[in-house]
């Protein structure tokens, strides 16, 4: 069987996602050069099944999951290396600069922020990390994260909670105080705006 082609709705939603899925990918990961490989991969895996992707409703909400996945993985692997690395003594240091050093985000480069803050992100649990890098990052709402993620609102909101506290006592601010542009919650759990 011939699959089709995908379409210019393919180019556009590349347009459009790139340089977003490069930042979340660089917030997860802390390195442009594999923020780069993960949205590349995300895209790459996304053609291939433009005939299911395409069709959906919000097909950037499935390549943030394929790049928040593939984060993950990417962190799985990095610890294993790391350790091999460490035995073998056989640290070079190429590739491991400061956060700013890796140009290669290009667009990218200017939705990040604070890299002491992406710092502390990072080293949160997978799903804290990625819920955070969502909300903070692309402004996205918890039902907007929870669409990425495939998981509830609630879950979102718990992650969310647990990731804030971890990231006050890590960059020794107050809990309670929101960031600049942060969501207060009311008692009914809805957000303000």
């Amino acid at each position: 069987m011939v699959r089709p082609e995908p379409t210019a709705a393919f180019d556009e939603l590349y347009r459009s996602e790139w340089s977003g899925l490069v930042a979340l990918g660089w917030s997860l990961t802390g390195r442009w050069s594999v923020a780069e490989e993960l949205a590349q991969d995300a895209f790459a895996d996304a053609y291939r099944g433009w005939d299911r992707v395409g069709g959906l409703e919000r097909p950037g909400a499935w390549l943030r999951r394929a790049v928040v996945n593939r984060a993950a993985s990417h962190h799985r692997h990095r610890h294993v290396e790391d350790r091999g690395l460490a035995r073998l003594d056989a640290r070079d240091g190429a590739g491991a600069g400061a956060s700013g050093d890796d140009p290669t985000g290009d667009a990218a480069a200017s939705r990040v922020g604070d890299p002491a803050f992406w710092d502390a992100v990072r080293a949160l649990p997978d799903r804290q990390a990625a819920c955070v890098a969502l909300h903070y990052l692309e402004d996205r709402s918890v039902a907007e994260i929870a669409e990425v993620l495939g998981c509830r609102a609630a879950t979102v909101k718990v992650h969310l909670h647990r990731g804030r506290t971890a990231l006050a006592r890590s960059l020794g601010e107050p809990a309670d105080e929101p960031g600049p542009g942060d969501r207060r919650t009311t008692h009914q759990g809805e957000e303000d705006r």
